[in-house]
């Protein structure tokens, strides 16, 4: 099985055919659209492995968009003791969920 290690959104990934994975949100996806990576850093196995400097040359991973979501919610507090100085703070991450569909090196 032919595996790749993509970077997508800031963050670096190592996936499969097939996969799925969470990202931060695609800017202007939608549910059923395709997304071309061409950041590949590694794509191979084995002893077949290429190695980018800092990218594969001619190498894409294709993935389609399976839904855009909201991750959980993540709640800050910071408080002082001793002083009433308490705020609450919430956040939730907009992610999407990728399938990767083929691996082209």
């Amino acid at each position: 099985m032919k595996k790749a290690t993509i970077k997508i959104q800031g963050k670096q990934l190592t996936v499969a055919e097939g996969d799925v994975v969470f990202v931060n949100r695609i800017a202007g996806s939608k549910a059923g659209d395709v997304v071309d990576i061409k950041d590949v850093l590694m794509v191979g196995e084995g002893s077949e492995v290429k190695f980018g400097t800092p990218v594969v040359e001619g190498a894409s991973v294709s993935a389609k968009v399976l839904e855009n979501k909201r991750g959980e919610k993540v709640v800050i507090i910071k408080k002082k003791r001793r002083k009433g100085y308490q705020r609450k703070q919430g956040h939730r991450q907009e992610l999407s969920v990728i399938k990767v569909e083929s691996i082209k090196a």
